[in-house]
């Protein structure tokens, strides 16, 4: 009786327990009881180099952590700099001109020029020729005075001109740009002295028509000239120039430079030197006897050969003595290499 009453305790079910769970049927066919201490735990960041054979990968850590030379040299390293940026300048870093001062500071304009209450008009502007003397022209003495960055620039275009067209090529390259100016001045030239001649009798020469279309919304805006390729000559600092043309522009008289160009140049900074020329030009005017006027504005009119709108930059007269004061220190350093 005893045997039978625990065989049938041992068929019976088992109880069902209140914190049964079932944990992972599929892989763990068996059920766990729970205590009190709560199952849902924040999970433990994994930390992907935990895994990482350390050993394998000890001599290569070790030979990027501890590598410290380069492959360069401080040969290389110059050699570098000197194609990419030119020659260093063993003089130290350039002093910004707008800190120098002139030592010899002449005005602009002329205090002790007199102004005739009556100008002579007799509607021919002057032109007075370039004589030889010994005196630098402002050409000169801005070619010879080039900042060394400039220089730097210009062989690099002229190297490459030369591996594009070659030698002769690049002679006759020049050659052309030259003759194109010479001949684009001339018809400007024609059309100030002589209003009735058409610019279609210019425009048939197709090395200036370009050119030509191109400032045509310029020569709108000019009007009284003075003076056409004429010689200036600045009587105290002994140095002389030829000047394009003087003529009023919006009702301002001007000095105006017109250059041809086959990329544009929209702002005043794009003309390099260009400011610093029309400036010497000024003060060459105000202190020469020969002109019975006095300039205090330029223009630099840059004209472009497809015929596109040129772009005209006016210089007011503070801009143009901050660039008399550049050209002085220019003039200066010239004088004392020579």
């Amino acid at each position: 009786l005893v045997r039978m009453k625990f065989l049938q305790l041992l068929s019976r079910k088992p109880p069902k327990l209140l914190f049964q769970i079932p944990f992972c049927e599929k892989q763990f066919p068996y059920v766990c009881l729970a205590t009190s201490t709560c199952l849902y735990r924040k999970k433990k960041k994994v930390n992907g180099y935990e895994h990482v054979d350390q050993e394998k990968y000890k001599n290569l850590v070790y030979s990027v952590t501890s590598y410290k030379t380069s492959t360069q040299t401080a040969e290389t390293i110059f050699e570098e700099d000197n194609l990419l940026y030119g020659p260093p300048d063993k003089q130290g870093p350039p002093v910004k001109a707008e800190t120098k001062t002139p030592k010899n500071w002449i005005p602009l304009l002329n205090p002790n020029k007199r102004i005739p209450l009556l100008n002579s008009d007799s509607r021919l502007p002057m032109k007075i020729s370039l004589q030889k003397t010994k005196m630098p022209s402002v050409t000169r003495v801005l070619q010879q005075t080039i900042s060394p960055q400039q220089a730097f620039y210009l062989e690099r275009w002229k190297q490459k001109m030369l591996l594009e067209l070659g030698k002769d090529g690049f002679a006759e390259y020049t050659k052309n740009l030259f003759l194109q100016g010479e001949l684009f001045h001339t018809a400007l030239e024609s059309i100030f002295l002589s209003e009735e001649m058409a610019a279609t009798e210019q425009e048939e020469d197709a090395a200036v028509s370009g050119y030509l279309s191109s400032v045509q919304h310029v020569l709108k805006d000019i009007s009284e000239v003075k003076a056409l390729e004429s010689a200036v000559q600045h009587e105290t600092l002994q140095y002389l120039g030829l000047v394009d043309c003087v003529a009023k522009y919006r009702g301002q008289l001007c000095v105006i430079d017109w250059k041809t160009s086959e990329k544009p140049k929209p702002s005043l900074k794009n003309t390099f030197d260009n400011p610093l020329q029309v400036a010497a030009y000024i003060g060459a005017i105000n202190h020469d006897a020969n002109y019975d006027f006095q300039v205090s504005c330029g223009l630099i009119v840059v004209a472009y050969k497809n015929g596109s709108p040129a772009h005209p930059h006016f210089m007011d007269p503070d801009l143009c003595l901050q660039y008399w004061n550049k050209w002085l220190l220019r003039l200066e350093e010239y004088m004392d290499r020579n």
